[in-house]
């Protein structure tokens, strides 16, 4: 690395940013799954845990002008700022929505895509 951080463009930071951002959400979808495994009394504690890392996450996030974006449960279709890597098991007619997010969307607070997310989709009534 340079001895001179002005040296490191904006580009730079920015992707380094949102790659950070998808490997924390990734790692908050794991720890949620660990602490589903634990009895009742022990899940309170971590998930108190979760939700203060999520909301540093997003409100940092928030103040360099990103949030993140969640659509599951959300009909999916062509214009969907997202990935669906199971699009060719449905044909063009049915109805879907987003099953489960695998990585998120980041959008820029004007309202851009800064990063597409990954979903799993599945038939609205399945």
């Amino acid at each position: 690395m340079s001895e001179n951080n002005t040296d490191i463009s904006s580009e730079t930071v920015k992707s380094a940013l949102l790659s950070l951002v998808v490997e924390s959400w990734r790692f908050t979808r794991v720890y949620l799954r660990l602490i589903s495994k634990l009895d009742a009394g022990e899940q309170n504690r971590f998930v108190s845990q979760y939700r203060y890392f999520q909301k540093q996450m997003e409100d940092k996030l928030g103040d360099v002008g990103y949030q993140l974006v969640n659509i599951e449960g959300h009909p999916f279709d062509s214009g969907t700022a997202a990935t669906a890597i199971n699009i060719n098991d449905f044909l063009s007619e049915d109805s879907l929505i987003v099953d489960q997010m695998i990585e998120p969307i980041i959008m820029s607070d004007t309202g851009s895509i800064a990063k597409m997310g990954t979903v799993l989709l599945r038939k609205v009534g399945e």
